[in-house]
């Protein structure tokens, strides 16, 4: 299997580009089950990238039922070290415009199932530190493309993720407000939090396709809504995904990937040896 540094995480119309060249599929398994698809590794501005579209092939996972460990598992067994991650958001306040698209650099996790939080559970404990959940560098490298693409572009906000796959109530949607939440969407949580754990540097796209539902002048959120603004706005996320390819520097050094430094709790010979096994991708190089 090839090494691949950079994976973007999001629709399956997002890699039908023409520019992707020398197309292979990789079908994985990991402890945690198959990620959402296979995994198709494409060159891309002169680049190996790993595309995996988040809900699967036809769209057929909710936001609670993607399978976020497998995915992020099976980008770390890959080599992947950069995750540009797309989502859809609805924006909460009113110079956040549908077709605009954020770079948000904070999240507030309001999700309520267990999506697989961690991938640290009994018998080998870590507390990742998550204080700025994003990569700092690979957003400002994402902003970037953004506007080399003709977007327009907002550097920060801050994104709270709900369960779903419902819409918010008037009610839900004014308390984020006052809160202080720039967007709100479905799937970044626990993709990013996972990310860190896998000392994977991870940056969102996030695409604005409406008001939520606390704008009275606005029509409510629907699902036609949602779409429609999303295709109205591929080519400008194509073009933004191969422009941040293109200027990143696949093979860079972060703090992200010493995420787990100083992040591990349990004393090494009392961790769990079919824990450590399991998670040898993300541990190798504590317990090799």
């Amino acid at each position: 299997m090839e090494t691949v540094r950079i994976a973007v995480i999001g629709g399956s119309g997002l890699y039908n580009m023409a520019e992707i060249a020398d197309i292979r599929r990789y079908e994985l398994d990991t402890p945690f089950g198959k990620p959402s698809a296979a995994i198709v590794v494409g060159t891309l501005r002169g680049k190996r990238v790993a595309f995996l579209p988040r809900h699967g092939i036809g769209h057929v996972f909710t936001p609670s039922d993607v399978p976020y460990r497998a995915n992020i598992y099976a980008l770390k067994q890959l080599g992947v070290r950069q995750i540009i991650a797309v989502n859809a958001c609805g924006s909460l306040r009113e110079d956040y415009a549908p077709g605009d698209i954020v770079m948000p650099h904070q999240l507030v996790d309001y999700t309520k199932a267990d999506r697989g939080r961690s991938f640290f559970e009994r018998g080998l404990v870590a507390h990742i530190s998550v204080a700025d959940p994003f990569c700092t560098t690979l957003r400002e490298k994402a902003y970037e493309a953004v506007k080399r693409a003709g977007g327009t572009a907002h550097a920060d906000g801050t994104f709270v993720i709900v369960e779903g796959p419902r819409f918010s109530t008037r009610g839900e949607s004014q308390i984020f407000r006052q809160l202080g939440c720039d967007i709100i969407g479905m799937t970044t949580c626990p993709e990013a939090f996972l990310a860190r754990e896998a000392e994977i540097c991870y940056a969102s796209m996030a695409h604005i396709t409406d008001y939520d539902v606390w704008h009275t002048s606005e029509a409510p959120v629907t699902v036609d809504m949602v779409v429609e603004t999303l295709h109205r706005n591929v080519q400008t996320a194509q073009a933004a995904i191969a422009n941040c390819v293109e200027i990143l520097d696949a093979e860079r050094s972060c703090d992200c990937h010493h995420a787990l430094d100083n992040a591990l709790m349990t004393d090494r010979k009392r961790a769990d040896p079919e824990s450590v096994a399991r998670l040898r991708p993300l541990l190798g190089r504590f317990f090799d």
